[in-house]
């Protein structure tokens, strides 16, 4: 139904008949009644119609000098002169056919040739201001679709990175455990094969309920504890109560978890990796936290994980996340607030599946 209205408001035709009927009753309601045969009819139809023709006059070929030449001086002259002009011919018609024999207008005044001006400038305004404010509309709805369009093919391409990302993680993690603990790596490539098989169920939604999110970075932060062993003190908590409730952007998390483990594990000292995520008076919050080796060996990156949540956050939620991302002389810490929607009674099943 909301479709359907909003099209119609969209129709650039019906909304000029709209215009026209509705001016044409503004401009004949006080003389409606005394309407009472076609001739009296026709003659009003005849009035308006020499009103109806100046405006759209201005409109289509004064206005334009104005807007687009950018000549105020002449748009307000040629103005002035067309004024004169359609109440000259309307004081004419008014007076020496439209009055005769008529109960329409009968007042003194409304034979005067300033009634007629007053009148003309009025219907120009009545009938020019909405189809300028409906115009304006359409072209923000216009400019509305497009930029969501360029949004679209944006998010298209960051998921388009995000997925090769992943995989190059996940397997440069198998690689390295199966150099130090190879019989390990059955019990790893059971988990990781979880993780992808929820990437790739999840690859062509563009939102996964929050409790299916942290459901894949709890999984992952399992494999990572399998990999480091007992030389990293690894921490999760979550305090999100009926998490399945809200929705979040696919994958739109795990970049900042998986660069404090790449980071903080990459030497043989002791690490620390701490993820807390939790609600807030509606805002999601994220706190990951990783300790900083003093010696860092060299980590191999695609440089992708980050930037593309960072990008990601910025076109989904332009004004409604705050990301802080500190680093220190013994740690790194990243802090993220995100005001998350909740699933609609009709959109729950369309994000779902």
């Amino acid at each position: 139904m909301q479709i359907a209205i909003r099209r119609t408001v969209e129709n650039k035709w019906l909304q000029e008949i709209v215009v026209l009927l509705f001016t044409f009753v503004l401009f004949t309601m006080n003389d409606w009644m005394l309407i009472s045969s076609w001739n009296s009819l026709w003659k009003a139809s005849t009035y308006f119609a020499i009103l109806y023709t100046h405006a759209q006059l201005n409109r289509n070929f004064l206005l334009p000098v104005l807007f687009e030449k950018g000549k105020p001086l002449a748009y307000t002259l040629m103005s002035i002169g067309l004024v004169l002009l359609f109440s000259a011919i309307l004081y004419e018609a008014a007076t020496g056919w439209l009055y005769k024999n008529c109960d329409l207008y009968k007042e003194i005044r409304q034979q005067t040739f300033a009634y007629h001006v007053a009148t003309v400038i009025a219907t120009s305004i009545c009938i020019m201001g909405p189809l300028f404010l409906l115009k304006y509309y359409r072209e923000q709805r216009k400019v509305e679709r497009e930029n969501n369009l360029t949004r679209e093919m944006q998010l298209n391409a960051l998921r388009s990175q995000l997925n090769p990302h992943f995989l190059f993680n996940t397997f440069n993690t198998l690689y390295g455990v199966s150099l130090q603990y190879p019989d390990r790596v059955s019990d790893l490539l059971m988990q990781a094969s979880q993780l992808m098989r929820y990437q790739l169920e999840s690859g062509s939604k563009k939102c996964v309920s929050l409790k299916d999110e942290i459901g894949f970075i709890e999984s992952y932060i399992n494999l990572e504890k399998e990999r480091v062993g007992h030389r990293c003190d690894v921490q999760f908590t979550q305090a999100v109560d009926n998490p399945a409730q809200y929705k979040i952007p696919v994958m739109l998390l795990i970049a900042f978890v998986e660069n404090a483990f790449k980071h903080s594990t990459c030497s043989v000292e002791h690490c620390a990796v701490s993820v807390s995520l939790k609600m807030e008076n509606d805002w999601f919050v994220m706190d990951v936290r990783n300790s900083v080796p003093r010696k860092k060996a060299e980590v191999v990156s695609t440089g992708i994980g980050l930037k593309n949540s960072k990008e990601r956050l910025a076109i989904i939620y332009p004004d409604r996340h705050q990301l802080d991302i500190r680093e220190g002389s013994g740690d790194f810490q990243v802090h993220l607030r995100l005001k998350i929607e909740k699933y609609g009674p009709e959109k729950d099943l369309h994000h779902r599946g």
